[in-house]
């Protein structure tokens, strides 16, 4: 039997501390301690080749329980739908009005951050309502 390991989740993206910096906003995420020997992260970005520098963000759980959020620049932009999205569970527990006010609540909250409506997946019997949303490159979550 595997043995449970902690997961990282990582985004390609065009501007990983803008990216981190949004799912920080949105999480309550926190960025990591500085590298070893380094005082601020703005230190250790300027210890690195100009080449590398802004190449990786990464943002965590200030309470240990959620996994790493790390965001890598890749040369290619987005072009199809992600295969993987994260849930952010704004919902969990609320039925009828009372998701849909969860769930526009925190919408409204993270436009303001940057991020775009897509579509509101409403409630069909089995499954309760979601947002369908976009982080600020396109990468699709959803407020469930």
């Amino acid at each position: 039997m595997a043995s449970v390991r902690k997961v990282q989740v990582t985004f390609d993206c065009a501007e990983p501390e803008r990216v981190a910096r949004f799912w920080c906003e949105v999480l309550g995420y926190v960025l990591p301690p500085a590298p070893r020997g380094f005082a601020t992260w703005d230190e250790y970005t300027a210890s690195l080749p100009p080449e590398r520098r802004g190449g990786a963000f990464a943002c965590v759980d200030p309470t240990g329980a959620g996994p790493r959020l790390f965001f890598q620049r890749v040369p290619e932009g987005k072009v199809v739908k992600n295969r993987v999205h994260l849930d952010v569970r704004v919902g969990t527990g609320l039925v009828g009005a009372e998701r849909l006010a969860a769930l526009e609540a925190e919408c409204a909250r993270l436009l303001a951050l940057g991020a775009t409506r897509v579509r509101l997946l409403e409630a069909d019997g089995y499954e309760e309502s979601c947002l369908v949303m976009q982080d600020v490159e396109g990468n699709e979550f959803c407020l469930d």
